[in-house]
């Protein structure tokens, strides 16, 4: 590749193309490919470099705690979980038809793996993800409504196309994080996808946020269109640890101070001595 090629590229802001023409060129050649199929070659390998950097900058974007595959979940540890149900999610079907997905289930069962492997899998498939527990949507709304103003605040929660709002029911929530989240509820309501996950009952809720009516609100709207993935069971982030031994229970149930062995009978026997000494 000569230069004045090289220059044009980085005019075009061909980097991709750029990259792969020389190999291409020697395909080209050794194959007898036509100029069609030339062409054809060179420009999915430019297509193919946007797309890795397009799904880079949108996962960056979407703020994940940890990057998750649905491919590496230990399916295994937990019967309860709705396998067939998660692969109908894992088409984002859900999301082009603005439907909303609750997770609910004790801590430690998969639920944020699950919903942050959803939401890859949704920016794989060319969509607008962020991902944020519930505590992050409170401090956004207190740290930044002062600053910038609710509307510019809400603004970046209505515009991706699948929110993830995450541990709804670790503890109560700070006063006003009720109308946070109802705001952001009923104004994605039938426009965006939502996917919500909780520990605790949904009649719960109310004590949660601190505000009954805005929870009755916040699920009226949210349920309607909703799938909601029940998950039992134990945590999944003991599936790999070994139970006890018998041994190990025994001891841990002694108390710490409790004397063993010989040395109880040598302490035991002085003050069987001292007695008659006490009663004369």
């Amino acid at each position: 590749m000569n230069d004045r090629l090289q220059t044009a590229l980085r005019q075009l802001r061909l980097s991709g193309l750029a990259e792969s023409l020389d190999v291409r060129l020697q395909e080209a050649a050794g194959h007898q490919l036509n100029h069609a199929e030339f062409l054809e070659l060179v420009l999915q390998d430019e297509l193919l470099i946007r797309n890795q950097r397009q799904i880079e900058r949108r996962v960056k974007a979407a703020q994940f705690r940890e990057l998750k595959a649905l491919d590496d979940f230990d399916w295994s540890f937990n019967p309860s979980i709705p396998r067939k149900q998660l692969f109908d999610l894992a088409t984002c079907r859900f999301v082009r038809e603005a439907r909303d997905v609750l997770f609910l289930g004790p801590p430690g069962t998969g639920k944020s793996f699950l919903v942050q492997a959803l939401g890859y899998l949704a920016i794989k498939q060319g969509l607008v993800v962020l991902y944020r527990s519930i505590f992050d949507v409170v401090r956004d709304f207190l740290h930044d409504e002062a600053v910038e103003g609710q509307e510019k605040v809400l603004a970046r929660y209505l515009k991706p196309d699948l929110l993830i709002v995450d541990d709804m029911g670790m503890k109560q929530l700070p006063k006003r994080s009720g109308e946070y989240l109802f705001e952001i509820i009923m104004r994605r309501y039938e426009t965006r996808s939502t996917i919500m996950t909780s520990n605790r009952p949904l009649e719960d809720w109310g004590k949660l946020i601190g505000d009954v009516p805005s929870a009755t609100a916040i699920l009226d709207r949210f349920l309607h269109h909703a799938a909601i993935i029940n998950i039992t069971g134990k945590s999944y982030r003991l599936r790999n640890q070994k139970p006890p031994t018998s041994e190990e229970t025994e001891a841990s149930s002694k108390p710490t101070n409790a004397p063993t062995g010989s040395n109880s009978k040598k302490k035991s026997q002085p003050a069987a001595e001292a007695a008659p000494a006490c009663q004369s």
